[in-house]
């Protein structure tokens, strides 16, 4: 047997306390500092009866601050946005290049695309309600009625009828004489239902190319026994190649915007 020196575990221990001691009695003392102030913040809404002004601007402020939090919401579901970010997302799932392009670049192309094709609209919009409203020239509701014009007119004329009966049925309201006695809850979903057929319509055009490059790659790999072999893999730089030489992207744009038209 073989004996092996082992080091007793008391003094061991009792060494680690003498350090700790020392550690402790040679560490500075606790400094004593000033307490830390918080400023009062204090956030009121009101104003006095003397003034009912005040309490009206607040009001608008209020207002103002909630629809700049639904903005996002707004031009989602309001303009072209949804046709336009749904074929670019097709573009790249037919070509199946992971996160190329990246979804900021989508999401910016399409915020542009956006504004290219709802330049007529929004300037109508500030010419008629916003510059108007912000001269004192007509109240708030007016300017909201004048607004919603334009893009009501935008809506129903990207609107199916078939979806905007849908909605006009669900709702239980009287079947309307005209477009004007649409109201905007039951129009905005139709429109919105509306741009996602139209998306999915070109979609599925722009996949067919892309499709038979796959269904031809994946025939000419089974016949040469390279079976395990991803055919995703190979028919990656073909579809890449075609886009390019047809120059997709120029094809794909004007296709998108001129189905607004």
């Amino acid at each position: 047997m073989v004996k092996t020196n082992k080091l007793p575990i008391i003094p061991v221990v009792v060494c680690l306390l003498i350090v700790t001691g020392l550690i402790i009695l040679l560490l500075p003392g606790p400094v004593s500092a000033d307490p830390l102030q918080l400023p009062n913040v204090n956030l009121q809404v009101g104003g006095s009866q003397d003034k009912p002004q005040d309490i009206s601007a607040t009001l608008q402020l209020i207002i103002l601050l909630t629809v700049l939090t639904l903005a996002p919401a707004i031009l989602i579901l309001l303009t072209s946005f949804t046709r336009i970010i749904v074929v670019l997302s097709f573009i790249r799932s037919s070509l199946a290049t992971q996160q190329m392009p990246p979804n900021q670049i989508l999401i910016g192309l399409a915020l542009f695309l956006t504004f290219f094709v709802m330049a007529p609209t929004f300037q109508e919009i500030n010419r008629d309600a916003l510059q108007p409203y912000m001269k004192g020239k007509i109240t708030q509701q007016q300017a909201y009625s004048t607004g919603m014009k334009p893009l009501r007119a935008f809506m129903l004329e990207q609107t199916r009828e078939k979806d905007l009966a849908l909605f006009v049925k669900m709702s239980h309201i009287e079947r309307p004489h005209n477009f004007n006695d649409i109201p905007n809850y039951v129009l905005i979903p139709a429109f919105v239902i509306s741009e996602l057929k139209t998306a999915f319509q070109i979609g599925f055009i722009i996949f067919i190319p892309f499709l038979v490059i796959d269904m031809v790659v994946a025939s000419a790999l089974m016949s040469m026994g390279m079976m395990m072999l991803p055919p995703m893999m190979i028919s990656l730089p073909f579809k890449i190649l075609l886009f390019v030489l047809v120059d997709g992207w120029n094809l794909v744009i004007q296709s998108l915007i001129a189905s607004f038209g």
